[in-house]
């Protein structure tokens, strides 16, 4: 199963790191190191998948993928 990308960059106004996931609105966590960002966008996922859940919304399946790795076809 795909799972949802995650962005971690580093912010020098919050002076961390953001990692935000774009297929889910608005969902982001701070961290002080990469490790830490991406273990509370993990919990901040899991929160919102279990929000969209309970209030009956549609949960968009995983399909942001950065430049990088996109290919030609």
């Amino acid at each position: 199963m795909k799972d949802y990308h995650i962005n971690i960059f580093y912010s020098e106004k919050d002076k961390g790191y953001i990692a935000d996931i774009p297929d889910l609105e608005a969902c982001s966590a701070f961290g002080k190191t990469p490790a830490e960002a991406l273990r509370q966008a993990q919990l901040a996922k899991k929160a919102w998948l279990e929000a969209a859940r309970a209030e009956r919304k549609p949960i968009p399946r995983p399909r942001y993928r950065p430049a990088i790795y996109q290919t030609g076809t």
